[in-house]
């Protein structure tokens, strides 16, 4: 069978395809992030969910590891890696849950507020340094939050 390279040219061109265009992007977004995060010692998911958690926890009491995975949309196999890898490092403490003998309790220490506070200028200014090729980024954010909460209803 021959490759159909009318099709193939349709779908993984960028100028041609929004997914294929989006993943190259996020790719090189990613690898500003990593290279911003990484003399911190930190991931960029390892970021994500630090900064999560700080934030749950100004908001909530008794934050578990499947409410920091709900709110930060991530995998709850990969979201325990990385906790457990933030709590090696010393930037987040575990703790058995008052309520739940199943789950565990976390919270920021004050090496993970330390780290964090140091991280969050350098994202946001990665941030700013990237999308600064953008003439409104306001009006890109917005789209971006359309995608966003359609996909939540998407998902299975």
């Amino acid at each position: 069978m021959a490759l159909d390279w009318d099709t193939l040219s349709r779908t993984l061109r960028p100028e041609n395809s929004p997914g294929f265009l989006l993943w190259q992007v996020a790719n090189q977004w990613q690898r500003l992030q990593r290279s911003t995060l990484e003399p911190l010692g930190l991931t960029h998911v390892q970021f994500v969910l630090l900064a999560g958690l700080a934030w749950l926890s100004r908001k909530e009491n008794d934050v578990t590891q499947a409410r920091l995975a709900a709110f930060c949309k991530t995998d709850a196999m990969m979201t325990s890696q990385v906790v457990r890898s933030l709590e090696a490092g010393g930037f987040i403490a575990r703790a058995p849950h008052p309520t739940d003998s199943r789950a565990r309790q976390l919270r920021v220490t004050a090496k993970g507020a330390e780290v964090l506070n140091a991280a969050m200028p350098r994202v946001r200014e990665a941030d700013a340094q990237f999308f600064g090729a953008l003439q409104e980024s306001q009006g890109f954010v917005e789209q971006l939050r359309r995608l966003w909460s359609s996909g939540a209803k998407r998902e299975p």
